[in-house]
């Protein structure tokens, strides 16, 4: 279910939607304690009961938080409030990755070194990321 406009979520007010995916919506959010806009990754409902789901998503935020680059946004926490989970993360403003392929093309024109490469793994959960830079 959609979010509001004004919508609570622990210290977190929704401002607007950003976008949606596979596992739920992302929005502009404010952290009222500390004054700044965040992005706030909310697992869907019919997700949020799946822990499957629940622990992939739980992974995310373990593998973003073990990270720590500039082109990465980095994650404040995760939070529950009233059944709804989010991952709070950096809001990074500008164009999306699907923009700035459609007016600059393949990857390798708008990266300054596509071979190149972070990798993060997370022993606990075997989970290996790529990241090309």
């Amino acid at each position: 279910m959609p979010l509001v406009s004004g919508t609570k979520l622990g210290p977190y007010e929704i401002a607007e939607p950003l976008g949606a995916g596979g596992m739920g919506e992302v929005y502009r959010g404010r952290d009222t304690r500390l004054g700044r806009d965040v992005a706030l990754k909310i697992l869907s409902e019919a997700f949020a009961s799946d822990t499957e789901r629940m622990a992939r998503f739980e992974r995310e935020a373990k593998v973003l938080a073990s990270l720590n680059h500039a082109n990465i946004a980095s994650i404040y926490g995760l939070e529950e409030s009233n059944g709804t989970r989010a991952l709070v993360m950096e809001l990074v403003e500008g164009s999306t990755l699907a923009e700035r392929i459609k007016q600059e093309g393949r990857l390798r024109k708008c990266c300054p070194s596509p071979n190149r490469f972070v990798k993060a793994s997370s022993t606990r959960t075997s989970a290996e990321l790529f990241i090309e830079i």
